[in-house]
């Protein structure tokens, strides 16, 4: 799945202006741009692998977590719906901290907070200690959710596509990475699941490192124009000379923001059930425990050279409504599958709700194509993903509602394939060529 400020506040006179990093490095001589550049792919390549071990490294060791902690089966139950409620809570956030920051240093605080967050949980020797230190992990996951499209759309205006995909790419590696390799690391480890939960703290480290430079060069920037701006009378620089901000964007008066949020609830949504429950909809149909894990990795790593090819060829298009189709018909059918034939068909329908599931790196690139500036992007990708990933909480605990209470799968399908429907509706909507600033400015 993946700088820009957002323009939330009018800038006073009294506040100097901010840069964007890019910005910044425009200042910086051809090889010194150019070696920025590159830490910047660094950067987002390892924060895209960072932004789901947290989770998805717990699913595979719940049961031996349960056991530790002495967790109850509904607190368990309770644990899968806390990521999305942090990304909501917590994405928010993230425009308003990167102006008063900067996009790099933010996500460099984010990612900061996941290794804390990682090293910590483990030994934190009880329920609620785990709980507050995956929810530290979760916040540094929710603000690098939300300002990744930000970064790409400053830094990567041309190619917006392309780095999207290797962004989201990466992400898909770290999520199946995280689900495939957990179990088996805690085996080498000696077993004990405090430390296969807590090595993926030193992915995060390492993920901290390429955004350092980059926030001391901006530092130094804002030093250099805070030495140079013309002051008032007052001396504090002029207003001319810093600049107004436009007025803040009013994203909820664009149709299109609220269809790309609902997009996104919804893509979400069959997301998360799909790894909470995947898996078991096999093994009840007869499909070996060990086969059933795997056929979850297999829907998983589709994400990843589908993530690079969707959004390469969704900024090609005017209109990115026949992906959209072709990725619902892909879950649709897949979901058919499952019902009529779940274990006859079962890589097959892997394989097709793995391709539906890649409407998150496409999700992502609307985000950037949707919004003409920075502080646009950073409002849009701050709103959607916060909305859409508040619409997705109910799901997955929804689907085992419905399991519990029907005794069998054909509910809780029915559902996922019903829930197919409006998210083409909506992705179509979505997906038409136009700008949330045009929305909001005629909606006025």
């Amino acid at each position: 799945m993946m700088a820009g400020m957002t323009g939330e506040e009018t800038r006073t006179a009294m506040s100097p202006p901010i840069r964007s990093s890019a910005q910044d490095a425009e200042l910086q001589p051809p090889a010194t741009r150019a070696w920025m550049t590159r830490v910047v792919i660094i950067g987002i390549v390892l924060t895209a692998l960072n932004l789901r071990p947290a989770i998805t490294s717990l699913g595979a060791l719940l049961e031996e977590v349960r056991d530790g902690l002495g967790m109850s089966g509904s607190f368990a139950g309770l644990l899968t719906s806390v990521p999305p409620l942090c990304f909501a809570v917590f994405g928010v956030m993230a425009p308003r901290l990167a102006r008063r920051f900067g996009p790099a240093a933010v996500v460099c605080a984010g990612m900061v907070a996941i290794a804390a967050g990682l090293a910590i949980r483990p030994f934190a020797g009880n329920t609620a200690g785990f709980l507050v230190a995956s929810a530290l992990a979760l916040m540094g996951i929710a603000v690098s959710n939300v300002l990744m499209p930000v970064i790409v759309k400053r830094w990567f205006p041309d190619r917006v596509g392309s780095m999207t995909g290797l962004y989201s790419m990466a992400l898909a590696l770290g999520t199946a990475a995280a689900a495939a390799v957990t179990v088996p690391m805690t085996r080498g480890l000696g077993g004990s699941w405090h430390a296969g939960l807590a090595v993926w703290a030193g992915l995060a480290a390492v993920a901290v490192l390429p955004w350092i430079p980059l926030v001391r060069a901006r530092g130094t920037a804002l030093s250099r124009d805070a030495a140079s701006t013309p002051a008032s009378a007052h001396g504090v620089p002029s207003a001319s000379a810093a600049g107004q901000e436009p007025s803040p964007l009013r994203i909820t008066r664009s149709r299109t923001a609220w269809a790309l949020a609902v997009f996104f609830g919804l893509q979400a949504t069959a997301a998360y059930i799909t790894m909470g429950w995947m898996a078991q909809i096999f093994r009840d149909a007869g499909v070996p425990a060990g086969t059933a894990g795997l056929l979850l990795a297999v829907t998983m790593v589709m994400g990843v050279p589908l993530a690079f090819v969707i959004p390469r060829l969704a900024t090609r298009l005017p209109h990115q409504g026949p992906i959209v189709v072709a990725l619902g018909v892909c879950g649709l059918v897949g979901y058919a599958g499952l019902y009529l034939a779940p274990a006859g068909g079962a890589w097959a329908w892997a394989l097709l709700l793995g391709i539906a599931n890649c409407a998150f790196p496409l999700a992502l690139t609307m985000v950037g194509m949707r919004a003409r500036t920075g502080a646009g992007v950073a409002q849009l990708s701050a709103f959607a993903q916060s909305t859409g990933y508040l619409i997705s909480i109910p799901g997955p605990l929804l689907v085992g509602v419905l399991y519990q209470h029907s005794g069998g799968w054909g509910l809780p399908i029915a559902l996922m394939a019903g829930l197919m429907i409006p998210q083409i509706v909506v992705g179509i909507l979505a997906g038409r060529d136009r700008t949330v600033e045009d929305e909001a400015a005629r909606r006025r």
